[in-house]
Order: C-alpha cells, then sequence, then structure tokens
C-alpha cells in the first residue's frame, strides 16, 4: 500500500476534532495567528518524530502527547457523540472522555511511522468564519509526491487549537462521527457501549 493510501485509511479510522460545516464562504487568502500556529506547532511535532538523538518509543509517546496538547479533547468527544451527548449521564460522559483520550493517543502513535522522515509546509490560508481558519499545507517527503493535508485552527480561545485536518481532501472528523454514531445506533444509545468499543479499538493499536 503507497503512502497516500496509507494516509486515507488512517483518515478513516483516526480522531479529529470538531465539524466542518458545509456551504461555509471562502474568503480571500491571507497571512494570519492560524497559520503561525500550525507552522511552529505541526512542524515541532515533525521534529520531535525525526529527533534521532532519542528512541523510537520515546519519539512515539512524545509525538502523541505533543498532539494531544494542541486539542480541547473534550469538545472533540463531545462532538462526536452528536445527539446522545445531551442524554448521557454525568459518569458515562466522563468513562467516554477517558477511553476517547486513550484511544485517540494510540491513533497519533501510530502515525508515527507514517509521518517519519517528513517535513511540513504551509502554503497558506483562509478564514471560513470570525477566529475559525483552514491552513492549508503539503507534507514532504524526499523524492515523493507531496500530500495536501488541511488543519482547521480555532483562535477565539485562550490560545490557538487545532480543531480538525483533512488527508487528501478527506474531512477526519466528519468520517469518525459517522463511525461513532453507527456504534451508538446499534446500541441504542449507550455510550458505555461506544467506550468499551474504543478500549477494544485501543488494544489494536498497542
Amino acid at each position: 500500500m503507497n503512502r497516500r493510501n496509507i494516509l486515507l485509511a488512517g483518515a478513516a479510522g483516526a480522531f479529529a476534532f470538531s465539524p466542518v460545516l458545509p456551504g461555509f464562504t471562502v474568503s480571500a487568502w491571507a497571512a494570519n495567528p492560524a497559520e503561525s500556529f500550525v507552522s511552529d506547532n505541526i512542524q515541532r511535532g515533525f521534529d520531535i518524530i525525526n529527533d534521532r538523538a532519542a528512541s523510537v518509543a520515546d519519539r512515539k509517546t512524545r509525538f502523541a502527547d505533543f498532539l494531544i496538547g494542541l486539542t480541547d479533547v473534550k469538545r472533540v468527544a463531545l462532538f462526536l457523540l452528536g445527539r446522545y451527548a445531551a442524554t448521557a449521564t454525568p459518569a458515562d460522559i466522563e468513562a467516554y472522555v477517558a477511553a476517547y483520550q486513550e484511544y485517540v493517543q494510540s491513533v497519533y502513535q501510530s502515525y508515527f511511522a507514517l509521518y517519519n522522515g517528513q517535513s511540513l509546509r504551509v502554503i497558506d490560508s483562509r478564514e471560513r468564519a470570525p477566529n475559525d481558519f483552514v491552513v492549508r499545507t503539503n507534507v514532504i517527503s524526499g523524492n515523493a509526491a507531496e500530500l495536501q493535508v488541511d488543519f482547521r485552527v480555532r483562535t477565539d480561545g485562550a490560545r490557538p487549537v487545532l480543531v480538525d485536518m483533512a488527508v487528501a481532501g478527506i474531512w477526519l472528523a466528519l468520517a469518525q462521527r459517522d463511525q461513532f454514531l453507527a456504534v451508538l445506533a446499534q446500541s441504542n444509545g449507550d455510550v458505555k457501549a461506544l467506550s468499551a468499543h474504543l478500549r477494544d479499538r485501543t488494544k489494536l493499536y498497542r
């Protein structure tokens, strides 16, 4: 399987961060704080991956922890629940968010091999709504074809946060939300069942 197909497979199974709403108005491309956030922080992730002074196991852990630190885990998890978030008990929500974080950390660790030896170049960005940007980048790997990866960044909080990403045009949050809702539909909306499903999935990455 080539690198592009591997990334597309990861897109279907990876966690992401927030919805990409259809029909938003594309404004002019322009530099903004979101570009700086992606350029500085995402490149730091590649630097962790490519740090040959550290062991592979250490780099995997640091990379996953780094990406988790860029996101609002609870916000992401609640988005992925959809309407079921309103009917779940606080205890079930808390357990689900914990299961989600463990799973997404494992998924991030699995990305390590995909991005090993690569670097990132910011192309441009657009503001899809106030304080809500899509930053377009290319992932570069030697003589291989560049792969476009888009990052959605919110800048309305105390610091910018990554809320979604698209690999080769596939927005991960929407793909993952469909999978979550399918599990919930099969279990009559039981969030505990989804948490158990996530824990089982986490084991596959370890």
